[in-house]
């Protein structure tokens, strides 16, 4: 065979197998919340807005499989949001499962972490 032959066929065989070693995502809540895995999901949040504090529900991603984030609007003593009206936009998130890893996925960068301590359940 010439090398042209087995670099084709080479080809061939790999893209067969490509399907295969590629695992499906499914999109996915969180299952049986614990202090370590929310703790994650704040951490991962945090780390997707550039370090940014972050409070998140407890309750959060265990029964819808999307994480809207809005900033704090800092307000006065009557609770008047100060500045004016605010363009910010917030940040939206969403849970899949890959294989048994739960993976957040940060919707506007598409940046996507794996939820350390963390059990979740395709939906």
């Amino acid at each position: 065979m010439s090398e042209r032959t087995l670099a084709l066929a080479g080809l061939t065989v790999l893209s067969a197998c490509a399907p295969g070693l590629a695992q499906e995502e499914r999109p996915a809540v969180i299952e049986n919340p614990t202090e370590q895995s929310r703790a994650a999901l704040v951490e991962a949040v945090s780390t997707a807005l550039d370090g940014t504090a972050v409070t998140v529900a407890d309750d959060a991603l265990t029964r819808e499989g999307v994480l809207i984030v809005e900033r704090v609007r800092p307000r006065d003593a009557r609770g008047i949001p100060l500045g004016g009206r605010d363009l910010d936009r917030p940040e939206h998130f969403r849970l899949v499962r890959v294989g048994a890893e739960c993976v957040l996925v940060h919707e506007r960068t598409g940046a996507r972490q794996v939820l350390a301590s963390t059990r979740c359940r395709a939906k």
